[in-house]
């Protein structure tokens, strides 16, 4: 695996794997890797002959009092994960590389709607530096696929939302959220719970599990369930952000038509925030 850092050389070797006839698949991460980030690039290397991967902790969707300055960076451990996953090229780019005029004088993408409410709530600007940033990495790479983990199940909302508004010649494709045995849903923010906390973070998963069962078995009452989930988070020690049951298709208030239902959560266990979301299959009435 080849590691470049400027967009020319990024897109030097693009080109070069393209001439060898190959499609381009990409998978753009913010680095600290685990098992959940192998498997977007597992997927990428199913769909396509030439896998890149990018590793950049974009200052642009942090807020100004989250983790941007704590954030784990870990490239040697990464590029190491990488080439064993069979990743071809890694592009980890500078601040100045991605940002050259600075983010200020930055062009911003802002996609709306889909990007409202949940996390778009409780982090003012974050989804307009994600789409952003997630546009300017699709213009260096030029991939033919592009692929992300349905645990951060807003973001890929507003990655498909901007992609075909924007009419970028991107197949996006979602993968399934990786769990560890006890059902809590990979993250590279997991790293900063303490022994204590990483033992309670599987209720989330457990919560969200009750209330598909309960949805799947014909409950409607959404707003009872989502009050019990509250408590039961509660009570378990985290502090939810929020709980909600939406449409998964459109991310808008479910209605008697909507095929699939998701429920969405962000919870916070000490200082860490954490997400997680369960897709549910409306059975035919």
């Amino acid at each position: 695996m080849k590691t470049v850092h400027s967009v020319a050389e990024l897109r030097e070797a693009v080109g070069q794997g393209r001439r060898n006839g190959a499609s381009i698949g990409f998978v753009p991460t913010m680095g600290n890797l685990h098992m959940g980030h192998i498997s977007l690039i597992e997927r990428a290397r199913q769909q396509c002959g030439f896998v890149v991967a990018s590793i950049f902790v974009n200052p642009l969707q942090f807020g100004p009092n989250e983790d941007l300055a704590t954030y784990p960076r870990t490239l040697a451990a990464d590029q190491e994960k990488l080439e064993q996953a069979g990743c071809d090229l890694l592009f980890a780019p500078s601040v100045e590389e991605m940002y050259p005029d600075g983010m200020t004088l930055q062009t911003v993408v802002s996609v709306p709607a889909v990007s409202e409410g949940l996390c778009g709530a409780s982090r003012p600007g974050h989804f307009d530096g994600v789409s952003t940033v997630v546009s300017k990495l699709f213009n260096m790479v030029q991939p033919d696929v592009a692929v992300f983990g349905q645990k951060d199940y807003q973001q890929l909302a507003v990655i498909r939302t901007m992609v075909r508004d924007l009419n970028i010649p991107v197949q996006i494709i979602g993968q399934p959220t990786a769990r560890a045995e006890d059902g809590l849903a990979l993250s590279s923010r997991n790293g900063y719970l303490t022994e204590q906390e990483r033992t309670t973070a599987p209720a989330i998963y457990r919560t969200l599990q009750r209330l598909g069962q309960a949805i799947e078995a014909g409950r409607e009452d959404h707003q009872t369930l989502v009050d019990q989930g509250l408590s039961e988070l509660q009570a378990a020690g985290l502090r939810p952000d929020y709980l909600e049951i939406r449409d998964a298709d459109t991310l808008g208030e479910p209605r008697a038509s909507s095929d699939r239902l998701l429920i969405v959560v962000a919870a916070y266990l000490g200082k860490t925030r954490l997400l997680d979301n369960l897709v549910i299959e409306r059975r035919p009435s």
